[in-house]
């Protein structure tokens, strides 16, 4: 389940899946055995068919409904039902998507997807999938994922459904990710020993063979030893595969889940990766709780890559102390991923933030006394925010709040203040805020751009406050064992 985001673009007009009328029982209870309703959309649109997005409406009575459409200003969110396997997915005007809609055991199923030109029969179209129960899986935890589905086909073989978080998809779709991690890693490869590193891997060779970090390579025979490069993502990622492709390494992977280790190994094989390019090192080592250790005994890592930020935008618990371990277990001219870490934040006025964070006042709850007694238990930080689509009106530019030195940890600060000048009159009711990480001093990952697959977070006050243009506010920013706190000094 998710919030359409606001980018998206309709192909069709909307329409009506089924109706359920709750008075009714056989009519409710026909609904798990009833069979698939066949529904044909005209494409009003052109453009490219990613997705179906499904909401309701509740009738309540003949004059009083609530929607949980993306166009209303509701709590309820959206089911994203992802569009996989067309053979084509631009559609145009003229054109009809076929899909098959069901309630079996109670789960909204939409499944059969096709496309059919004007002028083709109704009975060939583009196939949305070869397996029908692709989106009829009957575990509910993955049928409301409909977005971390990761499939993967071997031909005359047994299908092997694999699932991914959507923050793991959408990790997998950041570019600038990938590619700012694998520029980072080569200089500092190239840095330690220029000829241990070959060019990439070149994945479309014709005897499908790799020659670098094989064995069989073009590199220094005379420094066989590797460089060991460790991951200690907290979830799934690609970065060892990708540290694999820059010659003479040795990549281990920290994934704990069985399901990641298969999805890794399943992409070493489809890019024709040896066997030997990848390993997960929690197999070498006796307590898990341990994971950052020496390779061998007497080798040391090259790099070693720590989750830093959560995909809800928070920093990860106990990353200093890792940060610290790690540091101890470089060889010289060794590097901690992310070297370091500036926090950036600005002061806005968004009401839709107020009200998703504390009851306000009895008006919103018909005169019932909520507020007081509810209110108590609110987070003062909101998490998993996207900024570009929220609602809220800019009262400062972003300024730096803190910074997190993972290899120099004398330059960071447990307490600073930041003054602030406000450039527009309003009312400041949160401090989103949001991180660049540096790899090196010239690659930047920034946490806040539309290619990222973190999320932002934000500090949402008690008691907003009324500001004027011109004038200067100071934060007070404290750190201590990975929590942040932002209050503003009045």
């Amino acid at each position: 389940m998710s919030r359409v985001p606001g980018g998206y673009s309709p192909l069709t007009e909307c329409f009506e899946i089924m109706t359920v009328d709750f008075n009714n029982l056989q009519e409710l209870k026909s609904l798990a055995t009833k069979k698939p309703d066949k529904i044909g959309i005209p494409v009003t649109k052109e453009g490219t068919l990613d997705a179906i997005v499904v909401w309701f409406v509740l009738q309540l009575d003949e004059e009083h409904s609530l929607s949980t459409s993306p166009s209303e200003e509701t709590c309820w969110e959206q089911a994203v039902y992802p569009v996989h396997d067309l053979a084509d997915y631009w559609i145009k005007p003229g054109d009809h998507v076929m899909m098959e809609v069901s309630c079996q055991d109670y789960y909204l199923r939409i499944q059969s997807i096709s496309v059919f030109g004007s002028e083709d029969e109704m009975d060939v179209g583009k196939s949305f999938t070869k397996n029908k129960e692709l989106l009829s899986v009957g575990n509910e935890a993955e049928l409301c994922s409909a977005l971390a589905n990761l499939q993967t086909r071997q031909p005359d073989a047994v299908e092997q459904t694999c699932l991914l978080e959507s923050t793991e998809i959408a990790l997998l779709n950041n570019i600038p990710y990938h590619e700012g991690f694998k520029m980072a890693m080569r200089k500092v490869l190239s840095s330690l020993t220029p000829g241990k590193v070959c060019q990439a891997m070149d994945t479309h060779c014709q005897n499908n063979t790799v020659s670098c970090g094989s064995g069989q390579n073009n590199c220094e025979e005379s420094s066989p030893e590797p460089f060991y490069v460790l991951d200690v993502s907290e979830g799934f990622s690609i970065l060892p595969i990708i540290a694999g492709t820059l010659g003479q390494v040795k990549p281990y992977s920290s994934v704990e889940k069985d399901q990641h280790r298969i999805i890794l190994d399943l992409i070493c094989e489809a890019n024709h990766f040896p066997k030997e390019t990848l390993e997960f090192w929690l197999r070498h080592v006796e307590d898990e709780s341990a994971v950052l250790q020496r390779p061998k005994s007497d080798k040391l890592w090259s790099i070693i890559i720590l989750d830093v930020i959560e995909p809800s935008g928070l920093i990860q618990q106990e990353i200093m102390e890792k940060a610290a371990i790690s540091r101890c277990l470089l060889q010289s001219g060794g590097k901690i991923f992310p070297q370091y870490v500036l926090m950036f934040g600005l002061l806005v006025e968004s009401q839709t933030l107020v009200e998703e964070s504390a009851v306000q006042g009895t008006e919103r709850t018909l005169g019932l006394n909520i507020a007081p007694f509810i209110n108590q238990f609110q987070v003062p930080i909101r998490v998993f925010l996207d900024l570009s689509s929220l609602p809220c009106i800019p009262l400062s530019k972003p300024v730096e709040l803190l910074r997190l030195d993972l290899m120099t940890p004398y330059l960071n600060t447990s307490n600073r203040e930041v003054k602030v000048q406000i450039c527009k009159s309003g009312q400041v009711t949160a401090i989103p805020f949001w991180y660049h990480m540096y790899l090196d001093d010239e690659i930047r990952l920034d946490t806040s751009s539309e290619a990222s697959h973190w999320k932002q977070a934000a500090v949402v006050l008690d008691n907003p406050f009324q500001v004027e243009m011109g004038e200067e506010l100071v934060l007070n920013i404290q750190h201590h064992k990975s929590n942040v706190s932002i209050t503003v000094k009045q």
